[in-house]
């Protein structure tokens, strides 16, 4: 966690310069019954600061069953919008399915037909600043990039699962900033992500990893840095954060972390395969150590010593990030959610080994299947 530190703190924070916007976007949005969502990505979207003739968004309809459409089409064709100041292009199209991955299918097709040069990818339960293209604009313009990653972090709600969500985030994105701070991305998240179309199209898109379900950001992010290691950079602005919806059980958050590493397995990056396995003793140890030291109490304060010493560490961690975003940090809350943590992440990998998770309605089997 150290290195990861020196790694978070080697990536200056991007200051943003008033550019002149030249930059052309098609921003990518699958979705799949989310009409809970809509209204607040689409109120993002129409308050974005940026010429309306340089971007255009795609909607991906993937098998929606409930209002998601009439959702869309009924907020963005409204008659008071469209008198407004601006109106922008969209399409709302259907995913066509070729792969045993429906987001990569739905982000391939949206590509296909997309009119600009850079692909932006986010969610339909997302929200951003109105300056989350001029700061895009800004920072390619001044970078020259052929790919960007971007933060991401959770919406505020008084609830311990949100909590306990948040403080997990927090050590994502710094584990993300801090190995593209030491030259070695291991991370990216699909929900804040931009490339360009024709890089992705260079590569042959998602191809050799469509067989597996999730992972539309990580492996695209390796085969750009295999073939462009020094054009793929990482965002750090606080202007460009992207807020997305916290999952509401508990059941959800482990299927969602479930499918989250099981992509890991099958990235090529040595570093993110081990600090996998790290981060996975390291959790079992606690709670290894926890059952032995109720039969051998002669072992309690030592297992005490280790314990402070790695709530300690990942405090640091988290405060440190949370700074950025600036959050706040609750004492009691960051030690109940270091308790269960774990228990958590024991049961996450044992579920990836198992290899199969329900996600949006859909049964994935051995992570490649779909039922």
């Amino acid at each position: 966690m150290g290195i990861l530190l020196f790694g978070y703190k080697s990536i200056p924070e991007f200051k943003f310069e008033n550019i002149r916007p030249q930059t052309r976007f098609s921003i990518v949005i699958p979705f799949r019954n989310e009409a809970q969502n809509l209204p607040d990505l689409l109120q993002s979207l129409k308050k974005l600061k940026y010429p309306s003739n340089l971007f255009e968004i795609i909607f991906i309809d993937d098998e929606s069953d409930d209002k998601s459409v009439e959702i869309i089409e009924t907020n963005l064709k409204s008659q008071n919008y469209a008198w407004g100041e601006k109106t922008f292009q969209f399409k709302i199209i259907k995913n066509k399915r070729f792969s045993a991955s429906p987001k990569k299918d739905a982000i391939t097709t949206a590509i296909n037909i997309a009119e600009y040069e850079w692909i932006l990818t986010t969610d339909a339960d997302c929200k951003f600043s109105d300056k989350w293209l001029e700061v895009f604009n800004a920072f390619i313009q001044k970078k020259n990039p052929i790919m960007i990653a971007g933060l991401v972090c959770y919406s505020e709600e008084n609830s311990f699962i949100n909590h306990f969500q948040k403080m997990d985030n927090l050590s994502l994105q710094l584990v993300t900033m801090g190995s593209f701070g030491l030259y070695n991305p291991i991370l990216c998240n699909g929900a804040n992500l931009a490339y360009k179309k024709e890089v992705f199209n260079a590569v042959g898109g998602f191809s050799e990893n469509n067989h597996i379900a999730s992972g539309d950001d990580i492996f695209l992010l390796e085969k750009l840095i295999e073939k462009y290691p020094k054009a793929v950079h990482f965002l750090k602005s606080s202007d460009a954060i992207v807020i997305t919806n916290s999952e509401k059980n508990w059941n959800t958050v482990i299927q969602q972390r479930i499918r989250w590493a099981s992509k890991t397995i099958k990235q090529k990056n040595i570093l993110s395969k081990g600090l996998g396995i790290l981060v996975f003793l390291t959790n079992l140890f606690i709670i290894v150590g926890f059952i032995v030291s109720l039969f051998e109490t002669d072992l309690i304060p030592y297992f005490l010593i280790i314990l402070v010493m790695k709530m300690l560490i990942d405090f640091i961690v988290i405060k440190m990030c949370a700074a950025f975003f600036n959050k706040k940090n609750n004492l009691f809350v960051f030690i109940a959610c270091e308790l269960i943590y774990p228990i958590i992440t024991v049961l996450v990998v044992l579920g990836s080994i198992k290899g199969s998770y329900t996600w949006k309605g859909r049964k994935i089997n051995n992570i490649f299947y779909l039922k």
